[in-house]
This record gives C-alpha cells, structure tokens and sequence, in this order.
C-alpha cells in the first residue's frame, strides 16, 4: 500500500469522507450531515479537530483537541483513534499517530493523552509499542 498523505480535515467533504472509518470506532454516528455538524460545533466549542490518513481513501482518523489543563499543562487530548479493518498491519495507525505527536509537539503540548475502552487489547499493544503508558483509569456514569 501508499505511503499515506496525512491532513487535518478543513472542508465538509474532508470531514464527510472521514465518516466511514469513524463508524468503525463510533457506529453510531450514521448520518453524513449529523457527523459534520457535530464535528463543526466541536470545533467551535472545544477546538475539535479531524486528522486523517489517506491513501487512494481515508485509512486512518484522528481526532483530538488542545487545551491547558490544570492535571497535565498544555497536552492534546486525542478522543478518536482509528484505522480501517482492512488498513491495519500496514503502519497507517502508527504514522498517524506520530503526526498527532509532532503536531502536539508544534503546538507547544507537554503531552498527549487519551482514553481507550478496556475490551480493546490490540489497541492497548499498539499505544505501549509507541512509547505511550497506561497513567490512569477513566471513571463515568450515565445520568438518565
């Protein structure tokens, strides 16, 4: 396969070709337009951002945001990490995920978090092989 050519999604058609290889990840996000005006007001809300992956199509996805936090100073907090079913062993993920650590790196974060389900083991193999460390647990509740 490609080299992968990877950018931050600026246009609704950069946002929109992103939609299938979230859906991998987040299924129930269905809708193009829902997924495009909820990335926009994100953006607007958060700084929201859309990295992606792209060989003849979009392989990999990458969404973060960067902020100053008080627990960790300036970090970028990556929400959404994911690669095609078909484009994982072919190192799109781990380029990916290098670009999101030197864009961290422009944007003067001391470091890069984020969260990943605990059901996920071959993600949790792939962030330890790329020099990331499990520091914490994450707690929710669903308020019904």
């Amino acid at each position: 396969m490609n080299e992968p050519v990877i950018r931050i999604a600026e246009s609704d058609a950069d946002i929109a070709a992103c939609l299938p290889v979230i859906k991998e990840l987040r299924p129930h996000l269905t809708t193009e337009a829902e997924f495009i005006a909820r990335v926009r007001r994100q953006r607007a809300q958060a700084g929201y951002q859309l990295a992606f992956a792209r060989t003849d199509e979009v392989v990999a996805v990458g969404g973060f945001r960067v902020g100053e936090y008080l627990a960790w100073g300036m970090a970028m907090y990556v929400d959404d990490l994911v690669t095609t079913e078909r484009g994982r062993s072919h190192g799109f993920g781990g380029a990916l995920l290098g670009w999101l650590f030197e864009h961290a790196r422009r944007m003067r974060c001391d470091q890069v978090h984020l969260d990943s389900g605990v059901q996920r083991f071959g993600a949790h193999r792939f962030y330890l092989r790329n020099g990331m460390d499990i520091t914490s647990h994450h707690f929710a509740i669903r308020l019904e």
